[in-house]
């Protein structure tokens, strides 16, 4: 089966250039410098009132009042799940496979959805599938409904995997990829875009290429564009965008004895 059919989208490869590595070492460390704003941009693409002081503030280990409960623990989640990216990243750990999927996710929706850490189905929830709102052109419904045991995802995952690392050979395009096939297709009952775009920037930074997020200042852009993406199930424009996104020449900075959040 051809690869966009497996993936459920195309986009037009040859106007995709590929990306340049660096090293392992350099892009954790640019990782771990400025985790915060990725943190903070994350939850700003979900809608969540967090300033990055504040964020930033939290990260640190002290409260900040005035927000509710479900917002703060939005943050620390996607804090919790960086973390684990970094350790994962920086020890060769991490891997393109359902494990490595569902431990971010576990990390990054712990409480949030009906479940998690595990594909939908799996659980004691079997006949809910999600739907993906769009605003004024509806709502998304998932290819592939929810089923006992998610025998259905469970094969289309490692089809998908098998297909990237045999036909996309660019960690850059690889990546941006499996960032849109997890969006698309749904794995979990909520928090599939935020894992995805975890396990993107574990194929990228595990090839030595910076981990792109998308700016807050960038989000209702990045949420226009992945509306067209829904219905269209055209990347070609996402890729694009990521691509702007990601860090251009960036400088490697200098360590100091204070060089952020502690991993």
């Amino acid at each position: 089966m051809h690869l966009f059919e497996i993936l459920g989208f195309k986009w037009n490869r040859s106007a995709v250039p590929d990306g340049v590595p660096a090293s392992v070492d350099r892009v954790v460390f640019l990782y771990k410098q400025i985790l915060a704003q990725f943190v903070f941009d994350a939850s700003s693409l979900e809608g969540n009132p967090f300033t990055y002081p504040e964020v930033k503030t939290l990260l640190d280990g002290v409260t900040v009042g005035g927000h509710k409960l479900t917002d703060e623990r939005q943050v620390l989640n996607l804090a919790a799940a960086a973390k684990e990216l970094f350790s994962l990243v920086k020890t060769g750990s991490f891997r393109l496979d359902k494990t490595t999927f569902d431990r971010l996710h576990a990390l990054v929706a712990h409480e949030e959805p009906l479940e998690w850490g595990c594909f939908r189905g799996e659980g004691e929830f079997t006949d809910i599938t999600p739907r993906v709102g769009l605003g004024y052109e509806g709502e998304f419904v998932p290819f592939h409904l929810t089923e006992p045991g998610a025998e259905n995802l469970k094969r289309l995952f490692d089809n998908a995997v098998q297909a990237l690392e045999a036909e996309v050979h660019d960690p850059r395009e690889r990546g941006m990829a499996f960032f849109l096939f997890g969006a698309l297709q749904q794995f979990y009952f909520d928090g599939n875009k935020r894992t995805s775009r975890f396990m993107m920037n574990g194929i990228l930074m595990s090839n030595g290429m910076d981990a792109i997020s998308v700016p807050a200042a960038r989000a209702t852009e990045f949420n226009e564009k992945m509306v067209r993406f829904y219905t269209s199930k055209d990347a070609t424009e996402m890729i694009r965008f990521l691509i702007d996104c990601q860090p251009k020449n960036a400088p490697t900075p200098k360590p100091t004895s204070n060089s952020g959040p502690s991993m």
